[in-house]
């Protein structure tokens, strides 16, 4: 098989086990979304106004619980060593990674949520941004505390752009607010994989 696919499908069959960190991802998505009505009462009204916000900022949060393991595991266990070794780019292994981590985690989200479009364009984004703090922090003890105050300036422009684009349909208004979140998504998922690799890169040799 080739290594890229075998290696994309691992990462499918490891978050999706019981307990891996897809069904975590989905649950803390589904309390936010359950508990923002709860916390700021029945008004129809402010709830319209609020919900596109605050659901794609339980989507990126979602996303970040599963983040930290994106390389942390394989390289606990020597797995990641082996992978640099072998004919696969760390570059391909880190878009495999991605790839796997946006199917388990971005997609799932996408489609128990209302905001199908925007989080369609941009949890692709969220997955890949992620991937730079996970490399980035892999050879630090409890990397995972640190890797959200890395990764959420990044997504913030993800958060904007995609609560933007929610809000101009509600308001039945064009605001350009999609096309500069597909943009951004864009960018980052074309960029970050080489980003990635070069931060599990000097990790790895350090």
């Amino acid at each position: 098989m080739n290594p890229f696919l075998a290696l994309f499908l691992r990462d499918i069959r490891l978050a999706t086990r019981a307990g891996g960190s897809a069904a975590l991802a989905l649950a803390f998505f589904a309390a936010v979304a359950t508990l923002v009505p709860l916390g700021v009462g029945a008004d129809l009204k402010l709830l319209a106004r609020v919900a596109a916000g605050v659901l794609w900022v339980g989507a990126v949060l979602a996303a970040l619980l599963s983040l930290d393991r994106l390389f942390q595991a394989d390289f606990e266990d020597g797995s990641l060593d082996l992978l640099a070794l072998s004919p696969l780019s760390l570059e391909s292994l880190v878009t495999a990674k991605i790839a796997a981590h946006w199917l388990t985690t971005g997609l799932p989200l996408t489609l128990i949520a209302t905001l199908t479009v925007s989080l369609l364009i941009g949890t692709p984004a969220v997955s890949s941004l992620g991937a730079i703090g996970a490399g980035l922090t892999l050879a630090i003890r409890r990397g995972g505390l640190i890797l959200p105050f890395l990764v959420l300036p990044l997504l913030a422009p993800l958060v904007i752009f995609g609560g933007g684009a929610v809000q101009a349909v509600l308001d039945g208004i064009a605001n350009g607010a999609l096309l500069l979140l597909a943009a951004v998504s864009l960018a980052a998922t074309a960029l970050s994989p080489f980003a990635a690799a070069a931060a599990v890169r000097l990790n790895l040799a350090g």
